[in-house]
């Protein structure tokens, strides 16, 4: 609300998980459709929705959410590279998103492998079966997204991300004002000047040092991704975890793990939750041997309770984790009992709003603690609906 009074010209943008919202789970959709409802009262105008596995059915609800409240859905297909993840397979998605309702379409490169040819067959591609404007992102961490960003304007790419220089490159997107020179006098010129820039670049400059406890480390290039596809979040999550565990040394087997085990997981693509459910299952394997432990993400995923992955998941596999359990083929949150009640009656007396409810739902520990240490004393009023 507070950016919205700021910037009333503005129209502010949230990225959704789908049936995942925010949090590491699918939730109901009674759940999912009251978070876009009071994000939407609350100022976000486009929601770019994906899903980690590129299930379509994990879009559903929030996309339909979405559009019932008359904003902008933007729907996202996280890019990867496997033996499966083909052009064809692609395409297939982003008609699937347009068919859905989406007003727009983004190439999501999470994990900076999206290389400049390929940005600009894929853009050629999805131009031609679809109807809908097409957006790019892509991640510098690899050193090749700002090429392959101009390779998909040339394709036709009708938006791109850029991070304003102070806050770009690293884990971050290419600087806005590079890829703004980089279009002047073209067919894509932006339209934009340096000098407006400037002012915003400044301001970034100054408040950037009062954040460095919250900034990546890696400012750098790093290759290693095109084997591994692990994106920069989650490398430093995989040292963080081995340094913790007393076996920092192992990082480089723990890299050379993970794609055995994505490809075993069904190629999933590297993105939230998929990412860590495969690192943290890719340590275990290192530390412990091969699937001596299996936790219960793990165990859902080949339970089919993230959704359907790209490719078969290792059947073997699939029986250990399972014992015996048969794994689901319908859409995942069909499983799952409407939870609005429940989470309203666990916090009688506490929650003041619905958003305290929603905050509860997807980071109750954190909400919890907010609540013990800011609310409690004072004198809350009951949720409104």
């Amino acid at each position: 609300r507070a950016l919205k009074k700021a910037l009333p010209n503005t129209p502010l943008q949230m990225l959704l998980r789908g049936q995942n919202i925010l949090g590491y789970r699918h939730y109901s959709d009674d759940v999912v459709e009251r978070f876009v409802d009071k994000a939407v009262e609350n100022g976000i105008e486009i929601f770019r929705i994906f899903d980690a596995l590129n299930d379509s059915r994990n879009l559903e609800t929030s996309i339909k959410s979405v559009l019932k409240n008359g904003s902008h859905a933007q729907g996202a297909i996280s890019y990867t590279v496997s033996p499966v993840h083909t052009l064809e397979l692609f395409v297939k998605k982003a008609r699937q998103i347009e068919a859905m309702g989406c007003q727009s379409l983004c190439i999501k490169d999470m994990a900076a492998l999206l290389l400049p040819v390929r940005a600009f067959e894929l853009v050629s591609a999805f131009k031609e079966a679809v109807k809908i404007p097409i957006h790019v992102h892509s991640h510098a961490t690899t050193g090749v997204a700002a090429m392959s960003l101009l390779k998909a304007v040339e394709a036709g790419a009708d938006g791109i991300d850029t991070a304003i220089s102070p806050l770009s490159f690293g884990t971050s997107h290419p600087a806005t004002e590079s890829m703004v020179v980089a279009l002047q006098d073209t067919p894509y010129d932006t339209g934009l000047s340096l000098e407006a820039l400037e002012p915003i670049a400044e301001h970034f400059r100054t408040i950037k040092p009062k954040y460095n406890a919250f900034l990546s480390k890696f400012t750098n290039v790093d290759t290693r991704i095109f084997s591994s596809q692990i994106p920069g979040g989650m490398l430093s999550n995989l040292e963080h975890q081995l340094r913790e565990m007393g076996h920092a040394e192992k990082i480089d087997e723990v890299l050379a793990e993970v794609p055995q085990v994505r490809a075993e997981m069904g190629n999933v693509p590297l993105v939230t939750p998929s990412s860590q459910i495969v690192g943290a299952q890719a340590v275990i394997n290192v530390i412990m041997g091969r699937y001596k432990i299996i936790p219960f993400e793990s165990k859902n995923l080949f339970a089919g309770k993230y959704g359907a992955t790209a490719s078969p998941v290792d059947p073997e596999i699939q029986k250990l984790a399972l014992k015996g359990e048969e794994p689901i083929t319908c859409r995942p949150a069909d499983l799952i009992p409407n939870e609005w009640d429940k989470l309203k009656s666990e916090l009688e007396g506490k929650a003041r709003s619905d958003e305290d409810i929603l905050s509860y739902a997807l980071f109750p520990k954190v909400w919890l603690d907010y609540y013990e240490n800011h609310i409690k004393d004072k004198a809350p009023a009951p949720a409104t609906t």
